[in-house]
């Protein structure tokens, strides 16, 4: 009797404490249940799409362009030397760059008419395009731009931006890596300044001039551009 008195109040407490367990074990369960269905309910946050940058042509302008070359020489029956500059307005060509400076290179490039470059001596004229340039075989000088260095992409409203233009020039048949300074500056939708660049005849696998009336000729050859492109 003694035992079954006291086997009792043990059975009532297991009772009770499998009762607060089912109770809490099920509490929880829909508790996370209903957590759930309200993170399921909780609309997803849209992420707004990023519009890829577009490439901006630029076009050589029918006017406004004049490409130079520029050697110094001694002349005989001058004292002095002196810089001889041939010029030439035949250039045509397009630019594909993006708005921070990329270039899209194979659909840019620059094409001077080497052919029409005149001096202020014909008889100058008449050598470079026989014998040095050989015109006749390479009518062209060709620049294919590459990179653009020191830009931001944007252009001040007043005043010039300075920077970089690399590209591939290819002159009597030979092509090279060049570096040009340009200074530009914005007048409605074109772009106009000036830009330069400099190698030596060894550069391009040319001779240097040699002519009687010519008693010597500098090995550097500057090459100058001041050019006017329209944004389309």
């Amino acid at each position: 009797m003694t035992f079954a008195l006291r086997g009792a109040p043990v059975r009532r407490a297991i009772t009770l404490l499998g009762l607060a367990a089912f109770t809490t074990l099920a509490a929880h369960d829909a508790g996370a249940q209903t957590a759930k269905k309200s993170k399921s309910k909780t609309p997803a946050k849209k992420t707004a799409a990023v519009k890829p940058a577009t490439p901006i042509r630029f076009v050589i302008g029918a006017t406004g362009n004049e490409a130079r070359y520029r050697v110094r020489e001694q002349l005989m029956g001058k004292d002095l030397p002196n810089d001889a500059v041939g010029t030439t307005n035949a250039i045509t060509g397009t630019i594909l760059a993006y708005p921070d400076g990329r270039i899209v290179k194979d659909s840019s490039k620059i094409v001077i008419d080497v052919r029409t470059l005149k001096s202020d001596q014909s008889r100058r004229d008449g050598f470079l395009q026989r014998r040095t340039l050989e015109t006749e075989k390479y009518p062209t000088v060709e620049l294919v731009p590459t990179e653009i260095r020191g830009f931001s992409g944007k252009v001040p409203a007043s005043g010039d931006v300075t920077f970089q233009l690399l590209g591939d020039l290819t002159v009597h048949g030979v092509t090279r890596p060049t570096v040009w300074n340009v200074k530009a500056h914005q007048e409605g939708q074109d772009f106009v300044g000036n830009a330069t660049t400099a190698f030596t005849f060894k550069d391009i696998n040319l001779d240097q001039p040699r002519v009687p009336v010519v008693l010597s000729v500098a090995d550097t050859i500057k090459l100058e551009y001041d050019f006017k492109v329209s944004k389309q």
